[in-house]
């Protein structure tokens, strides 16, 4: 049976918690999915899913509490460019932008990707290849640094797939693998991974998002 889908982004506390109580009346207790920091409803009808603020946690029985003290990296890595960002709920607690000669001019193709049909003879090629090396050495070693100061609840990222072996792969090793159970996927397009989009990220991360779906013979879905 075909589905409706909707997405919303949802600001304040109280209407969160005003949509929490309609979904639970209609559906019944959620679930909660840790990976991906969100309630799950589901019934005949349809089913919803309710991505948290980061600056709250979840409890076993999935009550949400609002008074947590939630310390979290913000990592966000595209060619040539990164910025990393320790936040305590919604403030700012530390943040470096790093950048590199990493794109070719002409074409404007990253040298990472060139590499992978073209070689590395050139020597303008050379010099690109080696300023990303030292570009993820020198993030992963700022991370090391984070990671000794702070004890971290959450990790949020948004990496290039292409970047993410090399990221992985450094000089210096990322103090978390790619498996770590605290990554949470940053859920919004980033042009640039500038200090002024890391901040407009973290704020929409510590908003909510709804998404519903519902069978098209179905009633309305909860309206915000």
């Amino acid at each position: 049976m075909d589905k409706e889908q909707s997405q919303t982004v949802i600001k304040s506390k109280n209407e969160i918690i005003e949509v929490t109580h309609e979904l639970t009346e209609k559906f019944g207790q959620p679930g909660y999915d840790f990976a991906k920091h969100e309630l799950l409803w589901e019934g005949e009808e349809g089913e919803a899913k309710l991505r948290l603020p980061v600056s709250v946690t979840v409890s076993e029985s999935a009550e949400i509490n609002w008074d947590a003290e939630v310390t979290y990296l913000m990592l966000i890595v595209q060619t040539g460019m990164a910025t990393l960002g320790v936040f305590q709920n919604e403030k700012c607690l530390s943040h470096k932008v790093f950048s590199a000669y990493m794109v070719r001019k002409k074409q404007g193709k990253s040298q990472i990707k060139y590499l992978k049909t073209k070689g590395k003879s050139r020597a303008g090629s050379r010099v690109r290849l080696a300023s990303g090396q030292e570009f993820f050495g020198e993030v992963n070693e700022r991370l090391q640094t984070y990671f000794n100061e702070y004890e971290f609840d959450r990790i949020l990222y948004s990496i290039s797939k292409i970047l993410v072996p090399h990221v992985f792969d450094a000089k210096f090793n990322t103090p978390f693998g790619k498996q770590d159970t605290r990554l949470l996927k940053i859920s919004r397009h980033i042009e640039k991974p500038t200090h002024e989009e890391m901040i407009r990220s973290q704020r929409f991360m510590d908003m909510a998002e709804l998404k519903q779906s519902r069978s098209e013979s179905q009633g309305d879905e909860i309206a915000w």
